[in-house]
């Protein structure tokens, strides 16, 4: 009874079955391996992971701890109980009850009960094993003698008459005991093996699913940034917007004045010139030369002058300047208001943009003219007799910038429009700068992206990795995670087009490296 007892609380109540490398969760709550990771793999759709048992819920997907001293306690019910039990074997001369045999006789060909076993015959003939209902398998098919030897050279079993008189005289045996514990010690060197690859992949199993919980809150984390910086981004957008909207309307007041103020001073002018024009109508239909010398008001009358030249100048000025928007005026505030949501968006993803970015005309080699900004090395025919420094390169055409990098998210580009064979990349200040392993491609402090004769690839270590597309923009960025181990090339078209990345942990600080072949390249 308390043996049924015990087997009913190692039990997993997913599978119903004994526990198969129990582990529990923080509830403390024990479940099969297997069968509790499934559970938690059909939880992770829903987004909510919780104990079968007690439906205790958990913020993340629960970590699995392996219960060592249950995994102990069903290993060794097995041993002593479960076999038994599922024999099947009953003692021969329990004839009232069944009760479970616990060794069989070969010489009596029955099983024993614990009780039948105090009682049984030790002679020697009388040889016990585990409870069994197959005699005649323990027992040599051509002697009919019990099988007590195991011949090595034909791994067989064989009885006594076998090794004197049989087909196997004369072959090297050994005791069934002495063999057995032989192939139990290699079994066991196996297991033990087993054991350590299993528990290797263990560890590894949990490191991927840290690694995909881990991830999975990541994109949690991103996705959230994103919506908030997406909300802003609409506000500012619409205070944008409202900003621009406001210039317009401010512009559009100013001319209105100024053009209202014109309309109606010519307005004016236009009836001044149309009682005038009556006036003198009236005076040339007159009949009676007297009337018409003696009209005082005639000088005002012929005075055909309509505005100063200084008024007729302002009008021009106004009908000319004052007809349309000040659209750069416009152009700005829209422009500057599109900039600095650019650089929120960076400082939401922690990116820096490295536009002061500058090589070192020290590391420069003696073939290579750098501008005087410091931003464009161009192939010259002419070596420039550089002063001599260790930092120089010595052997190819390459030259370093004077910025390094050791943390952070940084990005810059670099026109390569003017140039047909050309290296971008990055290199420790390690590199050699003179031999073969100075060349960017042939070592392992490089990461490049390389154009030759039309053909781009990555290369890092002489391992090229070849890219089905070349590069139709003039314009490549760079892209540096330090902390992340990542350095990526993307192609500045429409759309932006990921080129490679490479994946690394960085050992040493970074530089930016160029090399040219011919023509140009330019720091953007």
């Amino acid at each position: 009874m308390a043996s049924d007892s015990l087997r009913k609380e190692l039990d997993c109540s997913i599978c119903l079955n004994i526990y198969t490398d129990p582990v529990n969760l923080r509830c403390g709550h024990n479940f099969c391996q297997i069968c509790i990771a499934h559970v938690l793999d059909t939880q992770e759709g829903s987004g909510r992971f919780f104990c079968p048992d007690c439906r205790e819920e958990f913020r993340d997907r629960p970590a699995l701890q392996r219960n060592i001293t249950l995994r102990n306690i069903v290993e060794t019910f097995r041993s002593t109980h479960l076999d038994q039990e599922e024999t099947g074997i009953f003692c021969t001369y329990c004839i009232h009850s069944p009760v479970p045999a616990i060794k069989s006789c070969l010489h009596c060909e029955a099983s024993l009960c614990d009780n039948h076993l105090r009682v049984h015959s030790k002679s020697p003939e009388h040889v016990l094993t585990d409870p069994t209902t197959s005699m005649e398998n323990r027992k040599c098919s051509i002697h009919k003698k019990i099988l007590e030897y195991y011949c090595t050279e034909d791994s067989a079993c064989i009885c006594v008459s076998c090794r004197l008189d049989g087909e196997h005289r004369g072959h090297k045996v050994e005791t069934l005991d002495e063999a057995s514990e032989k192939k139990k010690q290699k079994l066991s060197n196996v297991l033990q093996k087993l054991i350590t690859e299993k528990e290797e992949t263990e560890k590894r199993l949990q490191n991927l699913q840290e690694r995909r919980q881990k991830s999975k809150e990541n994109v949690d984390c991103e996705r959230k940034r994103l919506s908030t910086l997406f909300r802003d981004l609409r506000r500012e957008l619409e205070d944008l917007e409202k900003s621009v909207l406001r210039e317009i309307y401010k512009q559009e007041k100013q001319l209105s004045l100024s053009l209202s103020d014109l309309i109606h001073q010519l307005e004016i002018k236009k009836e001044e010139l149309s009682r005038k024009m009556g006036d003198i109508r009236e005076l040339c239909n007159m009949t009676d030369p007297l009337t018409v010398l003696q009209e005082s008001d005639t000088g005002d009358l012929c005075d055909t002058e309509v505005g100063s030249t200084e008024e007729r100048e302002r009008h021009g000025r106004l009908l000319h300047d004052g007809g349309d928007l000040d659209v750069a005026m416009i152009s700005h505030t829209l422009h500057t208001g599109l900039s600095d949501m650019v650089k929120s968006v960076n400082v939401c993803f922690n990116i820096q943009e490295t536009s002061d970015i500058l090589l070192d005309v020290n590391t420069a080699h003696n073939y290579l003219k750098i501008s005087d900004d410091m931003k464009t090395v161009s192939r010259s025919d002419i070596k420039q007799n550089l002063p001599e420094t260790s930092e120089r390169f010595q052997t190819y055409n390459q030259v370093l910038s004077s910025r390094r990098f050791s943390s952070g998210r940084h990005y810059w580009e670099v026109d390569v429009g003017q140039s047909e064979r050309w290296v971008v990349g990055m290199c420790y200040p390690s590199i050699e700068r003179t031999g073969e392993q100075s060349a960017i491609e042939f070592n392992s402090k490089t990461w490049s992206f390389r154009n030759l004769n039309n053909r781009c690839s990555a290369i890092h270590n002489r391992a090229v990795t070849l890219l089905p597309d070349n590069i139709s923009s003039n314009r490549v960025r760079i892209y540096l995670d330090y902390e992340a181990g990542r350095l990526s090339f993307y192609e500045m078209c429409h759309p932006i087009r990921h080129l490679h990345t490479f994946t690394t942990t960085f050992t040493e600080p970074l530089h930016a490296v160029l090399g040219l072949g011919i023509g140009c390249l330019t720091l953007l």
